[in-house]
């Protein structure tokens, strides 16, 4: 190679190393008076105009860029790309000069230099306004975010499936947010590939910009995204640092509105398109260490990008090239407008209510630009806005809706998906629209199956809104607003083993041997006997150990039946159980589904054995409108293929057990801290006077309201309103508990 270069261009070698190279080989051809880089590449018809595209960008580029961009050395026959053949294949090579610095990578990054940064790619895009190449125009691929789409190929070579939906979700906000603007954003001739291994650094100046191979004739503010999203992706406050990118580029390059309406979601997608053709790469060629250089830090930018709120982003641009920033309804009159026409019944949390605008997995948005973690809502069960989720339902929507007077796949495709987690005398389901609706269906089923009215209930039990819900639910009867216990209600008491009346490891078995009393000496029989797992509105109280394995069998034997409610505690919640009752080692004879069901799409189930299910034919026909209908079908097993394929049931177990852990450890030193109990992400902590059971609901509320005010949602519950509730989105993470907790751990101490 050597005498070939020396015979082309005239130079006397010294010597030449081969350089890291993306899709070609480069290599630094060392002189007595100049350093040069060689590179050459596959042929193929279309690369070899590119290539000739790039030499006339970079020769377009030399009366004001002289020393800043690589200049091309012609061959003796002064073309700027020869082809060659190489072993028999053809080959393209070029010869760069070659431009002194250090790489931005290397560099201590500093204002100075990310000022520098902003004004050059201003500088840059300025000049490269005038050039016209057709070339460039008409070239589409994947690393041109205006083309992001092409990279939806590469998603499924992402191995881990939390990491894809991540990915998806980008392309949904991509989707929403950037391809309703696209007509409106300028367009140019762009470096494209700002990168910290393309930037040269000298004395906190940017001296220089090398690899044009990236071209593209594309939105203007692209130069940006993606300059910044190298420049700031390894950084602990990466809004901060693009910032201050923005303002310097503006002064020179102004920035207009729409373009910095969409910074934050294209900074996205150019990580999207950064780990997509990284796992694409490490697929078709695992040697190519260079292909997944920056891989790590997109992960960890992409991961960190989900908790800063796109308002707070956007408002942070804005004020860098001075507009207002986006008006934020005042939440007093937000309030007024709801009560206009929305009751006060329907209640608000916390002393100052959030105005909530979008939400994503763990995280919610509010109007002000805040990102809250949300530690509470276990209604979004594998993640809000997830985008398999979200798929499902749009292309079913858009395909077909309706409901069960007609045949269609979706509902027993589900019926059989769902119907697979429960044991086999499990094989009935009915379809509603809510875990309320369930409640009331399963008494209906049951009195009908069991020909008696009488129903057993748990203290503080909770089972939904409707009127029958309402009468078997002790927390609603038995509020001081409430109609008071029917006539055929039995309440038992809750086998509270912190603060009940029996304690230690017979508790259980006590507390059986009251209700079984109280069964006994019921006149008629009990028809049904219901209960969560976890009385999650008594204060996350788990029911005592064989507690139900001694009450089930005396509900049966005197003709009633069993149901276990898994509204709160089902899909893998617990951790370690799929379903709350197998935590009891039990098999009831009905399962009431809702809340996480379809990942917050209204849908409820009643699962039973087939005798219930006969028994209730024999009666008035069962329909519901919307119960069991094709998107609601749908939504509900892409929340089963999510917990299944992001491992949410291990996720529950592992997080939830740290948490759990975190929170023991805090009590120890924290005596207003009671008692710790739950299984998996289903936590309650209970809040007492300081060395006492006496409940603190002053200082719970404070904890709740405190840990608000620090974007941490959680919220009460139990009888005095004084057990903290925590239960989020399986996604959640162990980095998410250790937030939770420090700052709890805080607000005691200030407190």
């Amino acid at each position: 190679m050597n005498r070939f270069l020396e015979k082309e261009f005239g130079l006397s070698i010294i010597k030449t190393e081969k350089l890291n190279g993306y899709d070609n080989a480069n290599y630094l051809v060392s002189t007595q008076q100049n350093n040069y880089i060689y590179k050459t590449y596959k042929y193929s018809e279309g690369l070899y105009d590119i290539l000739k595209a790039e030499n006339e960008t970079l020769l377009f580029l030399q009366d004001v860029f002289k020393t800043k961009v690589p200049k091309p050395i012609p061959f003796k026959n002064n073309s700027y790309v020869k082809t060659l053949n190489v072993d028999n294949k053809t080959e393209i090579s070029r010869m760069l000069s070659f431009l002194p610095g250090v790489f931005f990578g290397d560099t201590k990054h500093t204002k100075k230099l990310f000022q520098s940064f902003g004004l050059f790619l201003a500088e840059l895009d300025t000049k490269l306004k005038t050039l016209k190449n057709y070339t460039i125009q008409a070239r589409q691929w994947e690393w041109d975010l205006q083309y992001f789409d092409l990279n939806k190929k590469y998603i499924c070579d992402i191995d881990n499936a939390k990491n894809r939906n991540i990915v998806k979700y980008f392309f949904n906000e991509f989707e929403e947010i950037i391809r309703p603007v696209i007509p409106e954003l300028r367009k140019q001739i762009i470096h494209n590939d700002a990168n910290e291994w393309n930037v040269l650094v000298q004395e906190e100046e940017i001296s220089g910009i090398i690899d044009f191979g990236d071209l593209a004739h594309s939105f203007l503010i692209n130069e940006l995204a993606i300059a910044i999203t190298y420049a700031c992706y390894d950084k602990e406050n990466p809004i901060e640092w693009a910032v201050i990118i923005v303002e310097s580029y503006h002064k020179k390059l102004p920035l207009e509105e729409k373009e910095i309406r969409i910074l934050y979601y294209l900074i996205a997608a150019r990580l999207c398109t950064s780990v997509c053709n990284s796992a694409h790469a490490k697929k078709t060629n695992p040697d190519n260490i260079y292909a997944s250089v920056s891989e790590k830090n997109a992960w960890d930018m992409l991961y960190q990008w989900l908790t800063i709120n796109p308002i707070h982003a956007e408002n942070k641009f804005r004020k860098a090239i001075d507009l207002p920033e986006l008006n934020t309804t005042n939440i007093d009159s937000i309030v007024a407008r709801r009560h206009k026409h929305i009751s006060h019944t329907l209640s608000l949390s916390y002393n100052k209510p959030i105005n909530m605008v979008k939400s994503a997995f763990q995280f919610m948005y509010d109007a002000s630009g805040n990102t809250f973690l949300d530690a509470y809502n276990n209604i979004p069960h594998v993640g809000h806005s997830h985008p398999k989720v979200v798929a499902a339902g749009q292309k079913q929507i858009a395909k077909l809706n309706t409901n069960t007077r007609y045949l269609y796949n979706e509902l027993a495709d589900y019926a059989e998906k769902l119907l697979r987690y429960f044991p086999p005398h499990l094989n009935k389901v009915f379809f509603v629209n809510s875990g309320s609706a369930a409640s009331d269906l399963a008494m209906r089923m049951a009195h009908k199956h069991t020909g008696l009215k009488h129903t057993m209930v748990m203290e503080s039990g909770y089972h939904g809104n409707t009127q029958t819900s309402i009468d078997i639910s002790d927390y609603k009867f038995n509020n001081s607003k409430g109609e008071g216990q029917k006539n055929h209600i039995i309440k038992t008491p809750l086998p509270n083993t912190y603060n009940g009346k029996y304690t230690g490891r017979d508790a259980g078995k006590f507390y059986s041997k009251d209700a079984i009393e109280q069964i006994k000496n019921s006149t008629p029989p009990i028809s049904v006997f219901i209960s969560e797992p976890i009385v999650g509105c008594a204060g996350q109280v788990p029911l005592a150990k064989d507690y139900l394995k001694y009450v089930y069998p005396v509900i049966r034997a005197q003709g009633g039946i069993c149901i276990s409610d898994e509204v709160q505690t089902g899909f893998g919640r617990l951790g370690h159980h799929f379903w709350g009752f197998e935590a009891h080692d039990v098999k009831p004879d009905m399962v009431i589904l809702g809340k996480p069901i379809a990942n917050g799409h209204p849908m409820g189930a009643v699962v039973c054995t087939e005798e219930i299910a006969a028994s209730f034919e024999k009666g008035v026909e069962f329909f519901s409108s919307f119960g069991g209908n094709p998107v609601s079908c749908a939504v509900a097993s892409a929340v089963l293929d999510v917990i299944e394929e992001e491992k949410l049931q291990e996720n529950a177990r592992i997080v939830g057990d740290f948490y759990m852990s975190l929170l023991k450890s805090l009590m120890i030193n924290h005596p207003c801290i009671g008692d710790v109990r739950g299984s998996g992400l289903f936590i309650g902590f209970e809040i007492v006077k300081a060395n006492t059971k006496i409940p603190d609901t002053e200082l719970a509320n404070y904890i709740k309201n405190e840990l608000r005010n620090k974007h941490i949602l959680v919220s009460t519950d139990g009888p005095h309103n004084n057990v903290i509730k925590t239960k989020p989105p399986l996604c959640f993470s162990k980095e998410n508990a250790e937030r939770v907790v420090a700052e709890l751990k805080q607000i005691i101490k200030n407190y």
